[in-house]
């Protein structure tokens, strides 16, 4: 970890740095099963879906530099690389489903778990006395409950 003059006690850089490292990787997954059901969805709402998957990639790609970038103002040192997805708490996305509802169903799966991990962060920045990675968090899990009910809204 490098010197900052961030007003936070080292262990609580460290700290939010691991639970950043946690978090994009599990963001990194998410991003990539948006595009892997964006190219690869198929039904009577192809465009639809086609266009709102592809518009959940775009946030979740901000939110994937949001987080790294965080990590790195606390003075970490972040990896973003396509391996790092793999240590995603996020079930792998399966990669042979075509069926809009087979796509529907394993988005929101993931979504929602996705989100219940932004809400536990918010927790463990906010008892760590970091309020602005918690923040960070709210807005990240604000708008993924958002994008639950649009893809719940499908099932339904």
């Amino acid at each position: 970890m490098y010197k900052s003059r961030i007003d936070l006690p080292d262990n609580t850089r460290k700290a939010m740095i691991a639970l950043l490292n946690a978090r994009l990787a599990d963001t990194l997954a998410l991003r990539m099963a948006t595009k892997q059901a964006h190219w690869n969805v198929k039904g009577p709402n192809f465009i639809a879906l086609h266009e709102m998957f592809d518009q959940m990639h775009t946030r979740i790609s901000g939110y994937v530099d949001e987080i790294a970038e965080r990590a790195v103002t606390l003075g970490g040192v972040v990896d973003g690389t396509a391996a790092a997805a793999n240590n995603s708490k996020l079930d792998p996305y399966p990669p042979a489903i075509t069926a809009q509802e087979e796509h529907l169903k394993a988005l929101a799966d993931r979504i929602a778990a996705y989100g219940k991990l932004a809400r536990e962060a918010i927790d463990s920045a906010d008892e760590a006395g970091d309020k602005d990675t918690a923040d960070l968090f709210t807005a990240i899990s604000r708008q993924m409950d958002m994008d639950l009910w649009f893809l719940e809204a499908h099932l339904q």
